[in-house]
């Protein structure tokens, strides 16, 4: 029996190795994230910032602006995407550069730590550190929020941070490993550094939305399926008939998820920072499935979230196991 168990798991080492890898990384981030300043994903947004100051002139054509942006999207994805892919190619170890990799992609799961300190001081009435808490995971402004706003912009980060997190790199890593989840991660930071609906990068960030968005659809969808199945009946309804199309559209459609599983409203205008250091008011619609939320309400988000996280912690357990014990049976 020994012996052929061995040969059964020697056939398909890539498949379990993988798993494990896979399943050991997403657990340290869980458990052990790094802090924010020492995360490389954080160094590519910084330098996608500086670079749209440098080349992103809003007051040129439109069709200037787009080419600009889909230019300086190359120039930050494709040498380090290349570099660290060889890299990894020509490693005598390669399952620990990816088991790094994935761990680096996996670093906003901390934000749920945030999320808890924010609900304390929303709970204290402590705004101020409230926004301090928010404001570099954010990509608004945060100053003039009151505590509902607070909560809102919490719970949508909550809501939508998982979609490129476990949801992206289960799938991704077990589609084309590493150099796919490499380039998809990236590719949504940069959809973070310059979003579309900030309007400033109106037409700058349209090339880097429209990739991110076809790339993140589908683990947008199986990541909003796993909250919606805590949800109920209406939930999966407003997933499968979403009612809203706004930009970004990943995003919202699964904060309208959590809404409705929540029965809270989400949504409304935001504030971004424009060319002159002036504030700019955006206006998004609302999703509207109950009362406005509160500090309690984060708290639901955040079990919500953990039973999501449960749940495809689980899966990427089950499906290897079940896997291995059809070719036992099939012997």
């Amino acid at each position: 029996m020994v012996p052929e168990f061995t040969k059964i798991f020697s056939q398909d080492s890539q498949l379990y190795i993988g798993a494990i890898v896979l399943l050991m990384s997403v657990l340290l981030a869980r458990m052990a994230p790094l802090p924010r300043q020492l995360q490389p994903l954080v160094w590519l947004n910084n330098l996608a910032l500086n670079l749209s100051i440098k080349v992103n002139h809003t007051h040129r054509a439109p069709s200037q602006q787009i080419i600009a942006g889909v230019l300086s999207m190359l120039l930050l994805l494709l040498p380090f995407w290349l570099i660290i892919s060889f890299f990894i190619e020509l490693a005598e170890f390669p399952w620990f550069f990816e088991a790094l990799v994935i761990y680096i992609c996996l670093q906003d799961d901390h934000f749920r730590y945030i999320a808890r300190e924010v609900s304390i001081a929303i709970q204290r009435d402590n705004k101020g550190r409230a926004r301090t808490l928010l404001q570099p995971w954010l990509n608004r402004r945060t100053q003039s929020l009151s505590n509902v706003g607070l909560s809102k912009v919490t719970i949508e980060r909550l809501a939508t941070t998982p979609t490129y997190g476990i949801a992206s790199t289960a799938l991704f890593y077990s589609i084309g490993g590493v150099p796919l989840l490499l380039a998809a991660r990236m590719l949504k930071q940069l959809d973070n550094a310059w979003p579309v609906y900030n309007p400033q990068y109106r037409f700058f960030g349209v090339g880097v939305y429209a990739l991110s968005s076809v790339v993140h659809f589908i683990p947008a969808k199986l990541w909003s399926f796993s909250l919606a199945l805590q949800g109920g009946p209406k939930s999966l309804a407003v997933l499968m008939n979403p009612k809203v199309n706004a930009p970004p559209i990943v995003e919202y459609q699964t904060s309208a998820v959590v809404a409705c599983a929540l029965r809270i409203e989400l949504g409304g205008p935001a504030k971004f920072q424009s060319g002159n250091d002036t504030d700019k008011k955006v206006t998004f619609p609302k999703l509207k499935y109950g009362p406005l939320p509160g500090h309690a309400d984060i708290q639901r988000a955040l079990k919500l979230n953990s039973m999501a996280f449960g749940l495809w912690t689980f899966a990427i357990i089950l499906l290897p196991t079940l896997w291995g014990a059809l070719r036992v049976i099939n012997g």
